[in-house]
């Protein structure tokens, strides 16, 4: 007889909605191991958004001595998310009608993507992720520094790379202020590392009081020899933390830097709203994939009484991912601790990982890697002509 199918009622368990919900009906396979395996081909993973038959995820189900076994592989570091995931599976397989209970072993094995098949991967690379913003003072380094933070956290291979040549923060974010790489060839860094991970800035190699009086491209060489001659290892994610703008150095570095994907930072205000969405379509019309939006700074609660409002407005960020149809990856509060924190050279993730915002850094984090992972399985895109409009 054929049984009813229907989506994973995960998604609240998980507090990110994956979509709309899947209804059908098909023959009732033969078998436990077929059964189940059929009900989980069709559970929507709500960091990618995509079924587990579409992500190829589902390696095997196999009926051990202890029950049965669902192997599974995603795209993304699973590290904080098993548990979840684990009950998400178990409601989602009741939903679809499945009596027998089962384990679930979870791996990840993170694909590398360049968007541009034109462009030639870095070595030993797999991916990088440029995070960005239309205009200055919007967050977009603290955020940065923190997804840099989560994915390592999370189980991932993580590098930072500082790209903004005249306004560099990521040695004192990351706890290297001070610091210098060091050579062994004379040709290539060997960079400091913060936190486990490491981070390559042009702050390390200058007087931190000294302007950087430089033209476009001598920024962009800079940038260029600091991604081609860092010693980075083996990488799943570089993180590059982008200067803000939309103009020529920001242009002239999508084209000369292999991006897999991008984040835009923006604060809910309308003067920041209106310089995201420049900045988001300038990354589509290079043919980078734009993984979501994290809006900063939503909403402050005031820490004597606990009211709380929205200095800088609201709903900005979820109207902009609406508009183009892109994911509002997280949504971080105006608290002076993140801040504090970052300051200090200790960012919230691993300063406070047990706080809320830390908990939105790594749902941040998850759902840009899920998303780039969606985005590997689609393939590379084609790179657009570019030309001059009005908006």
């Amino acid at each position: 007889m054929p049984y009813p199918l229907q989506a994973p009622f995960a998604d609240c368990l998980l507090g990110y909605n994956a979509g709309p919900p899947i209804s059908g009906t098909f023959p009732m396979p033969s078998g436990p191991e077929s059964r189940l395996r059929a009900a989980l081909e069709w559970y929507v993973e709500p960091n990618s958004g995509l079924t587990l038959a579409a992500a190829r995820a589902l390696e095997s189900v196999d009926s051990m001595p202890a029950g049965l076994v669902a192997r599974i592989v995603l795209g993304f570091p699973v590290e904080g998310y098993r548990r979840d995931f684990e009950t998400a599976l178990a409601v989602h397989a009741v939903a679809a009608g499945i009596p027998e209970p089962f384990s679930v072993e979870l791996r990840s094995q993170i694909p590398a993507f360049v968007a541009d098949q034109r462009m030639r991967p870095l070595p030993e690379v797999a991916n990088v992720i440029a995070v960005a913003s239309g205009k200055g003072g919007v967050g977009k380094s603290t955020v940065a520094a923190n997804l840099a933070l989560a994915l390592s956290a999370q189980g991932a291979r993580v590098g930072l790379l500082d790209a903004d040549i005249y306004g560099p923060s990521q040695p004192r974010m990351m706890g290297l202020a001070g610091e210098r790489p060091t050579t062994a060839d004379g040709k290539t860094f060997d960079p400091p590392r913060g936190h486990g991970i490491p981070v390559m800035s042009i702050g390390f190699l200058i007087d931190s009081d000294q302007p950087m009086a430089w033209r476009g491209p001598m920024v962009t060489q800079a940038l260029a020899q600091m991604l081609s001659d860092t010693r980075w290892g083996a990488l799943d994610y570089l993180v590059v933390d982008m200067p803000p703008g939309t103009g020529d150095i920001q242009l002239t570095l999508t084209q000369r830097v292999p991006v897999s994907g991008a984040i835009i930072v923006t604060t809910p205000q309308e003067i920041a709203l209106l310089d995201a969405r420049k900045g988001l379509q300038m990354f589509r019309k290079v043919g980078v994939p734009v993984l979501g939006i994290v809006e900063n700074m939503g909403i402050h609660r005031c820490p004597a009484c606990g009211h709380e409002s929205h200095i800088f407005d609201s709903g900005g960020g979820a109207e902009l991912a609406r508009r183009y149809d892109t994911t509002l990856l997280g949504q971080l509060p105006l608290e002076a601790r993140i801040r504090e924190l970052v300051d200090g050279g200790t960012p919230t993730v691993v300063a406070d990982p047990m706080s809320q915002a830390a908990q939105i850094f790594h749902a941040i984090a998850r759902r840009a890697a899920g998303s780039l992972a969606a985005s590997a399985l689609q393939g590379a895109v084609t790179m657009p002509a570019i030309s001059i409009e009005d908006e």
